[in-house]
């Protein structure tokens, strides 16, 4: 039996993966509120783990703009069922959790847009790096726009030393030494991810409540 094919070209299967990574968070996501409403996950491992697949939808939705106009569309062609995941990505953009805590109040909606923002900024750099994005010019300004989020956060709910603004700085001033066409070595690209994913980790258990 001929094996049928769903693609005709690289850019095609890569579209196609594209695809099925979109329909797999969504349908986390959905699977992720519905655990959330029933008690059976924490308040804490619920909007860590949110946070996380935000930021993920928004980096890939982002670059599937031209093929998903619609995530209305996309989930009734692929027969995807997931309200409470669409609704959660698409319609609110931050957990469950930050909408409670920012209910009553404009200075912690702001506290948790920043949060948010942080944590889309660390996603995208962590993703970047692994899909070989190391020029130069790909990577100052992931770098950059994570460094400015998390100056917006400012002191309130970061410790002064928290050593990913520290860490962050060296690689930005490491990376202004260097020509835009240049590209970091493969150590240099393993030990960026590594910064930033230990950052990522440490941002997230400094957050207020993240041990609740």
């Amino acid at each position: 039996m001929e094996e049928v094919k769903l693609w005709r070209d690289k850019r095609e299967r890569d579209m196609y993966d594209s695809f099925a990574d979109l329909y797999a968070i969504i349908k986390t996501t959905d699977k992720l509120e519905k655990a959330y409403v029933r008690d059976l996950v924490s308040s804490a491992e619920y909007e860590a783990e949110c946070l996380k697949l935000i930021a993920q939808f928004r980096t890939l939705h982002s670059a599937l703009r031209g093929a998903v106009p619609s995530l209305d569309r996309f989930a009734e062609a692929y027969r995807l069922d997931a309200p409470a995941g669409i609704n959660r990505l698409l319609v609110s953009g931050v957990p469950a959790t930050v909408e409670h805590r920012a209910a009553g109040s404009s200075s912690a909606a702001a506290s948790a847009s920043a949060v948010a923002e942080c944590v889309q900024h660390f996603i995208t750099a962590m993703d970047s790096v692994k899909l070989n994005m190391v020029a130069v010019d790909q990577v100052h300004p992931l770098l950059s726009d994570l460094s400015t989020s998390l100056a917006k956060l400012g002191n309130g709910l970061l410790p002064p030393d928290f050593e990913g603004r520290t860490k962050v700085r060296d690689w930005l001033a490491r990376l202004a030494k260097m020509g835009a066409a240049d590209e970091l070595t493969d150590q240099q690209a393993r030990q960026l991810h590594f910064d930033l994913e230990s950052s990522y980790n440490s941002f997230m258990a400094a957050l207020p409540n993240a041990g609740s």
